[in-house]
């Protein structure tokens, strides 16, 4: 399939990348909507400390996918990473509901984390080559709106459906099935730019890989982004697995706190948009610092019970549009900083080092349910969190500077 030009834009990279984006989502809050339901019934035998083992396996699953297969897409295409990717996490979703015990639904939930965990890098970077210039901030945020679009859509059907847990795997693993052929048949491919043509001959012979990040001008940028990348996924994972859970134990119902896990998925989405638009007008440095600040203040509010429940959404909602946005404008940084032969591989090692924070966030927090005292020492953990994050964003620099006669590609772009 020939390789995208600016000549040659149609709406399905688009609209595709947002759809696998969506499929990402769903896995992103399915654990939260149903750990509850198994909790109170002990269904497979679950209990606190299975749930947290459950969730802790399957994201160990996400971040080896984004570390070792996310980066193959810029050495052998994104579109055929994409199609394999939706199609093995898919299958491992659906397998999810045959699961007899504990031990197998963890296993399953891990091995789709597989493909879900490359899946994510590997649409940025494809949706990052396509994307006009000056609009890497936009086209990345506006992306990842699927991914809470769909954890909107998941947390609504869990409102619906549970108890009938299975349910959720049944339609998360179908939607995934249903979008793989519309990837293979209407995603045209797009490889970065060879290094040759980009005064980069040394590249010929290596091709990239996360060696790369550790040479000039690299290292601390890396640094600064993996532990901001910590820091953003385990807020969004430990918000996502249990906030229902946190909620139930601050006194709010069941049905309350899947609510709130609805609203916090629709402010990601509306701070996605506005967030996006913001980093590209202003620059992505900006911005991501201050949505990293105001996290952490909306976080240590929510630490506080409120009673009136309209403004106790309005606080979730608020809260959701700065807490999600900030990560993903970690990723819309990242592509903007590397050049097109590393932005795969330089996502996948964000992604991936970002989901030791995402295994961290729920097994945290998963430890102070079981000692009963998340909250409100949960909301006091996940404050802290975006605190750390500020600071190691601050010494990552605007762009990546590198010594004459080399290319840096996108990075040479001041942000």
């Amino acid at each position: 399939m020939p390789t995208t030009t600016l000549h040659q834009r149609s709406k399905w990279p688009v609209w595709l990348c947002w759809l696998a984006m969506v499929l990402d989502g769903f896995d992103l809050v399915v654990l939260g909507t149903v750990i509850p339901t198994l909790i109170k019934t002990n269904e497979l035998g679950f209990d606190a400390v299975g749930a947290t083992f459950a969730a802790t396996i399957s994201l160990v699953g996400v971040g080896i996918g984004a570390l070792f297969i996310a980066p193959l897409s810029d050495r052998f295409g994104r579109r055929r990473l994409l199609v394999a990717c939706v199609l093995w996490f898919s299958l491992f979703t659906l397998a999810v509901v045959f699961a007899p015990n504990v031990a197998l639904f963890s296993i399953f939930r891990m091995l789709a984390g597989l493909g879900l965990g490359a899946c994510l890098p590997a649409a940025l970077a494809y949706m990052n080559d396509y994307a006009r210039p000056g609009t890497a901030g936009k086209s990345t945020t506006l992306t990842m709106t699927g991914y809470h679009v769909g954890a909107v859509a998941t947390a609504f059907l869990a409102i619906l459906v549970v108890p009938d847990w299975r349910i959720m795997f049944v339609v998360g693993g179908l939607a995934g099935f249903a979008l793989a052929p519309f990837l293979w048949f209407k995603l045209p491919e797009t490889l970065p730019p060879a290094p040759a043509q980009a005064n980069e001959p040394a590249a010929v012979e290596n091709r990239a890989s996360f060696r790369d990040l550790a040479k000039k001008p690299y290292p601390l940028v890396a640094l600064g982004i993996g532990i901001a990348s910590f820091m953003g996924l385990l807020l969004v994972y430990g918000l996502n697995t249990w906030l229902p859970q946190l909620m139930a134990a601050a006194g709010y119902t069941v049905s309350t706190g899947l609510v709130l896990l609805l609203v916090l998925n629709v402010g990601a989405v509306a701070g996605l948009v506005v967030a996006g638009i913001l980093a590209d007008k202003h620059g992505t440095k900006r911005i991501v610092l201050l949505w990293f600040g105001l996290s952490a203040v909306l976080l240590a509010i929510l630490s506080v019970k409120i009673q009136n429940e309209l403004l106790l959404n309005a606080a979730v909602f608020v809260t959701g549009v700065f807490v999600f946005s900030s990560q993903v404008l970690v990723y819309a940084w990242v592509s903007q900083l590397f050049p097109a032969r590393l932005r795969a591989t330089a996502l996948g090692f964000a992604a991936g080092v970002g989901r030791l924070g995402a295994i961290m966030g729920p097994a945290v927090t998963g430890t102070l349910v079981a000692a009963g005292i998340a909250y409100p020492w949960g909301f006091y953990a996940f404050a802290g969190a975006a605190v750390i994050a500020v600071l190691a964003l601050v010494a990552v620099p605007h762009a990546i500077k590198v010594a004459p006669g080399r290319s840096a590609g996108v990075g040479t772009q001041p942000n």
